[in-house]
């Protein structure tokens, strides 16, 4: 199995709000691009890398950024051997490539044809999160069905319902409806799916037969990862892992919260 880690996103609401910020506490952020943001006593992104480097099955990582914050991941990398960096050759959020051309862009370049665990840069779950249980009922999942995938979904509040994209379910946990960023009246389902998808090496290739069917398309149609999600379930089984919550840390505020959480808890696993 490889891993790529989504991390070439510019943190535009991020960096605004440390703009107007006040309290000056926040300022030695400032430039961090936000999965190398110090949460406990390690980086965002370093968390994850704890993790996948106790899974004997992940034999590689490949970490996809822009080239405005290239040079800060190559640092960061000289620490982790599984690490292999993608430059996508932007340098501004105007530029940016949209989070599904970022993850074809790796496949292609790296030629993966292999399972994928596809993570977002900016995202860290609670502590009852393990990767290893995630992985093994991906295991679980594939000895019946070669073709199955496999996403996260914990519950959100009906008030969040509008932020987050929500998956209905069947009662042998089957995504049947992806719903983006609906109103709580819109869904009676409450299952926020974070970005950590497990996609089947058989599932891979159509990644590309997406970006073709939406070449034309807006890239908002291509930039937020669940889209695929929204597009692909139909065509092929996904099923889903649940979990008790995550941070996404999209603006200030959320970033404190992670960061008060992992000073607390500890490691993420």
């Amino acid at each position: 199995m490889k891993a790529i880690i989504l991390a070439a996103g510019y943190g535009t609401r991020f960096n605004r709000d440390l703009q107007n910020d006040t309290s000056g506490d926040f300022q030695h952020l400032c430039g961090i691009p936000k999965p190398l943001l110090p949460v406990g006593n390690k980086a965002l992104i370093s968390h994850w890398m704890a993790a996948i480097e106790k899974i004997n099955s992940i034999d590689a990582v490949y970490v996809i950024t822009n080239d405005l914050y290239y040079v800060e991941f190559e640092d960061w990398a000289k620490d982790f051997h599984l690490v292999k960096l993608l430059n996508d050759g932007t340098r501004s959020n105007e530029e940016r490539l949209g989070a599904i051309n970022c993850l074809q862009l790796a496949i292609t370049q790296f030629n993966i044809n292999d399972h994928v665990l596809v993570l977002g840069g900016d995202t860290l779950f609670y502590e009852d999160f393990s990767l290893s249980d995630v992985l093994a009922q991906f295991t679980e999942l594939q000895s019946a069905d070669c073709d199955g995938s496999l996403v996260l979904a914990y519950v959100c509040k009906d008030e969040e319902t509008a932020k987050f994209g929500i998956l209905e379910i069947d009662e042998k946990f089957q995504v049947i409806t992806f719903k983006e960023k609906p109103s709580p009246t819109e869904t009676t389902s409450r299952k926020a799916c974070p970005c950590f998808y497990i996609y089947s090496k058989n599932t891979i290739p159509l990644i590309a037969n997406f970006l073709q069917e939406k070449q034309n398309s807006p890239l908002e149609e291509k930039d937020a990862p669940g889209n695929f999600l929204c597009w692909v379930h139909s065509r092929t089984p996904v099923f889903v892992h649940h979990v008790s919550g995550r941070f996404d840390v999209g603006n200030l505020p959320s970033y404190i919260d992670c960061a008060k959480y992992f000073q607390k808890h500890g490691d993420a696993k």
